[in-house]
């Protein structure tokens, strides 16, 4: 088992979705927000800032349903960093849509700023000079065996008026080659506008990065184990998935019931013929991973118990209870993954569920730290997620964004005996359930605990990011302007410094400041 103290020595980061950040035009941006959060992850002792897939939404809204799993979404583009490079006007009064400060309405949120980023390629038409130019043309050619794929897709579904892929003509569906040169050539400004929105998001995030890693604060990804049907990836690369002629799954992804709903979860994505994949090396796997690798220093990859077995459900059914375990790639991908990026993975398993043994020897065998989740503790002193069953190599989270806020999950608690075994186990009358539950990540003998922002700024349920099972209502929640003056923040600091999960000098080489004070624990 490879050595993990490079990857993960002892640090403690904060759970956020950029989209969720404060910023003027209707959901969170790469922008000035964006900045302000590293700084006050470092500020207050945080190492890694963890956010949810990054790839651009469709339907739904989902960060784990994108129409690629390479493209960054574009509605995270910040549009003040294009008026101050002159490609695109200000806002004339009036003209921006009232946002709401604490949710996104996505509807509105694309509108605004598909127009906008429209706006702004003609600016870049008409004035970009040369040798930016020259930077969007090399930019294109690095990453052509994806943003050629992604953006002709875009501007075939544009022109098709938003249809699935698999209600394209035929000659589309099945990509003929003549058929694809005529479609190429006739879209060829909006396939242009695509590929110039991924350049600006990739430009904008290298930057913000570059600001990250100065500041000593590293990102953690997620990368879900599938991809959804409407996307450019399965268009694309037929072969790899399950599908009949006209491109529909014959069988599709779920899990069995469990936790989160009695009849389990029907997520619809198609599944990967593996046999396919091993053929060419899994190497449509190995260009998706570099890609995300190149955003963030460390992927999680949810749905871990997926490479060993996944849950098949056959496509039409109405619930996940009618599907088998069917066999993933097992060992042999992650050995792949080995020769490709060295020997200690930079991957976090997300190993919640029904995890059996053979799931659990091939996370041990890779050296995979696994997840320990505080809410699902409680069970027992017995309960592997107790933080004194807790390994080194774990990452622990108090809950993740399928779960409600520490807040909102003590005060919809049930069961008596939750809250009394919690008070027993802390040791004192629980007064304030997100800061015990943090106080135990940060004490845990892991590697690495990470807190949710709505924890730390003692949010209940109006804070819940994702209902597992509803298909509406999720993934808009957002913070307001005033939160980086949240004193949570130095109790976090407080913390971080107690149980030793605060790096020993300060990012730009300054002697660590001295430690934050008790009282921000009270």
């Amino acid at each position: 088992m490879p050595d993990r103290t490079s990857t993960f020595p002892r640090r403690s980061g904060v759970l956020l979705h950029p989209t969720c950040l404060p910023g003027p035009d209707g959901i969170g941006d790469l922008g000035p927000a964006a900045y302000r959060f590293v700084d006050w992850l470092a500020d207050n002792g945080q190492t890694w800032w963890q956010m949810l897939p990054l790839g651009p939404t469709s339907f739904g809204d989902s960060p784990y349903q994108t129409l690629s799993a390479y493209a960054g979404n574009s509605l995270l583009i910040d549009l003040g960093d294009l008026e101050d490079l002159g490609w695109l006007g200000p806002v004339q009064e009036g003209a921006r849509p009232g946002f709401a400060a604490d949710r996104v309405d996505f509807g509105a949120v694309i509108a605004w700023k598909t127009s906008r980023l429209r706006e702004a390629w003609a600016g870049f038409l008409g004035r970009a000079a040369g040798s930016v130019w020259e930077e969007f043309r090399a930019w294109s050619a690095e990453h052509a065996a994806w943003v050629d794929d992604f953006a002709l897709f875009m501007a075939i579904k544009d022109d098709q008026g938003g249809k699935p892929w698999t209600d394209w003509p035929t000659a589309l569906v099945k990509r003929s080659a003549g058929e694809m040169a005529d479609a190429a050539a006739r879209l060829e400004k909006e396939i242009a506008f695509h590929r110039f929105v991924q350049w600006v998001f990739h430009r904008q995030w290298s930057r913000l990065r570059a600001h990250a890693r100065h500041r000593g604060v590293g990102f953690i990804g997620d990368v879900p184990i599938f991809v959804a049907h409407d996307s450019s990836d399965v268009w694309a690369r037929q072969d790899l998935f399950q599908l009949d002629d006209t491109g529909q799954p014959t069988s599709i992804a779920g899990v069995p019931p469990d936790y989160f709903s009695k009849t389990g979860q029907l997520w619809g994505n198609p599944l990967y013929d593996w046999r396919a994949a091993a053929a060419e090396d899994y190497a449509w796997w190995v260009g998706r991973l570099k890609a995300c690798l190149g955003l963030v220093d460390v992927v999680r990859l949810d749905h871990f118990r997926g490479f060993e077995a996944c849950w098949e459900v056959p496509a039409g059914a109405e619930t996940a209870e009618n599907g088998r375990w069917a066999p993933g790639p097992g060992a042999a991908f992650f050995t792949r993954l080995q020769r490709e990026f060295g020997d200690e993975l930079p991957l976090i398993a997300e190993d919640l569920g029904v995890i059996t043994p053979a799931v659990d020897e091939l996370r041990r065998g890779f050296g995979l730290p696994g997840m320990k989740v505080l809410q699902f503790a409680w069970s027992g002193p017995d309960n592997a997620f107790l933080p004194h069953e807790h390994e080194t190599d774990a990452v622990v989270y108090v809950g993740t964004h399928d779960n409600d806020p520490a807040l909102g999950w003590w005060k919809h608690l049930t069961d008596a005996d939750t809250r009394e075994l919690v008070a027993e186990y802390a040791g004192c009358e629980v007064a304030e359930p997100n800061w015990t539950l943090i106080r135990l990540g940060m004490m845990s003998p892991a590697h690495t605990f990470i807190a949710t922002m709505q924890d730390v700024l003692d949010l209940g349920r109006e804070g819940r990011m994702n209902l597992p099972g509803e298909g509406r209502g999720n993934w808009n929640w957002r913070m307001g302007g005033d939160v980086f003056d949240h004193p949570g923040g130095e109790r976090l600091a407080r913390l971080t410094w107690l149980y030793r999960r605060r790096p020993d000098q300060a990012p730009a080489g300054r002697v660590d400041p001295e430690p934050p004070p008790a009282e921000s624990l009270r």
